[in-house]
């Protein structure tokens, strides 16, 4: 690959930031290579970017320490440490002691937030997590980039997202943290999953079960934003809502419908796996982290597809979602930031996007990695993508929306029970 730095400047901003805590030779190597002017020539960038790992190669004395956290899938578990015995393997004069860790990225923030200096050196994060953790002083900015340069490999709209306030803090690792809708094409018709109204009544025909997690805030979500109602974020990490307009009220009493099918199942994600190797899961909606088990229980049967419709007011109206990305994020309390920062560079590279795509389905956000990849659950992505809109909202979203998802799945939809969801969800932020 091109190993290219942004330029002469941003490589001895890393270096200095590479060698804290790396020993005495950092003042010798840095003061030098801060005396390099800028240059647009491809050779000089890949000899500076080569000047500054051998600077921190030189500078490293003793073992070197790093702890990695991420998702606690065994497909993610087992490809990230094959990449980073890779990673050890480029650098044999280097003692590494890197140590995986398994933490849910839904609870990534979390995780982190409890103790950030004694939190992960790199950890994998979805993007709606990143403002959190740049106010929280949790990341390390992305300000050079050893052995490519993000906004030439990977896609513009995924290192947008991994910026805040004009800074980079987010390494690109995946760009398909959506959702669809995946189904056993061998008991299902192309025209059983385009509604939900028709993927229900086939289900209770076949005696099988289809379904979406409704007391999730993140799934719930798409069934308002497709009727036509608006969720979005303020400045201040409160909310706006109309879901208890008439549209709102129209909605929820739709989904009310469908839920109440004796086909139709909210599964959590281990109580849907359970399920669906049992072979009663037909259809249901859920991501890429999944297409190994989708794939494994539907066989040569495996499809995936855009969510389906609903009815709203007698009127087809297609059920949205959220989109996002994920990154790979150095601790802004590393104990070996150069090295932190070289691991999280290495492991969102264009071959290791590949890998992790070849291993767990999800898709690159590199774009050389992402034109080799081709899947069922890709395809509907990219389907559902005109309808998937970013995830921002604020904190207080999650709790009422979990709350009216479960009255909506109990038969409970009412003006009050939106009135009510509303007043959470939309609540002023405590200081």
């Amino acid at each position: 690959m091109k190993r290219k730095l942004v330029s002469a400047l941003l490589v001895s901003t890393m270096a200095v930031t590479a060698f804290v805590g790396c020993g005495s030779a950092a003042e010798e190597t840095t003061s030098d290579s801060a005396q390099t002017e800028a240059t647009d020539d491809g050779a000089s960038d890949t000899a500076s970017s080569e000047d500054a790992v051998a600077n921190l190669i030189a500078a490293t004395d003793g073992t070197v320490n790093i702890d990695l956290w991420c998702s606690e899938t065994e497909a993610y578990q087992k490809v990230m440490k094959e990449l980073c015995d890779k990673f050890e393997a480029e650098y044999p004069d280097v003692d590494f002691n890197i140590t995986l860790g398994a933490v849910s990225e839904a609870d990534m923030k979390d995780r982190v937030l409890e103790d950030v200096e004694a939190a992960a050196d790199v950890f994998v994060f979805p993007d709606d997590q990143l403002e959190a953790l740049v106010k929280a002083g949790a990341l390390n900015e992305v300000a050079a980039q050893y052995t490519y340069d993000m906004n030439e490999t990977d896609t513009p709209a995924t290192v947008d997202a991994g910026k805040y306030d004009g800074k980079q803090y987010g390494y690109p690792f995946t760009a398909s943290n959506g959702y669809f809708l995946y189904y056993d094409k061998n008991q299902l018709s192309d025209e059983d999953v385009a509604s939900w109204e028709a993927l229900t009544a086939k289900a209770e025909e076949l005696g099988k079960e289809v379904g979406c997690e409704v007391a999730n805030g993140w799934y719930l979500y798409g069934w308002f934003q497709g009727a036509g109602c608006e969720l979005t974020e303020n400045e201040d990490q409160s909310n706006n809502c109309d879901w208890n307009s008439e549209t709102g009220l129209a909605a929820a009493e739709s989904l009310q419908s469908i839920a109440s099918s004796k086909a139709f199942k909210s599964y959590g994600n281990d109580d849907l796996l359970a399920n669906l190797n049992d072979g009663k899961v037909v259809a249901y909606v859920s991501g890429t982290w999944n297409v190994n088990a989708f794939s494994d229980a539907y066989g040569d049967g495996y499809a995936a597809t855009k969510l389906p419709t609903f009815k709203v007011n007698g009127e087809d109206k297609q059920v949205a979602s959220y989109s996002g990305y994920k990154f790979i994020g150095v601790n802004a309390y590393a104990e070996n930031t150069g090295w932190s920062m070289l691991l999280a560079e290495y492991l969102s590279n264009a071959q290791s996007q590949e890998a992790v795509y070849e291993a767990t389905g999800e898709g690159p956000s590199n774009t050389e990695a992402l034109s080799k990849a081709s899947s069922p659950a890709l395809d509907a992505l990219a389907a559902q993508s005109e309808f998937a809109q970013l995830q921002r909202v604020g904190g207080n979203y999650w709790s009422p929306a979990e709350s009216l998802g479960k009255n909506i799945l109990d038969g409970k939809v009412s003006q009050s029970v939106l009135d009510d969801a509303v007043a959470g969800i939309t609540q002023p932020v405590e200081d």
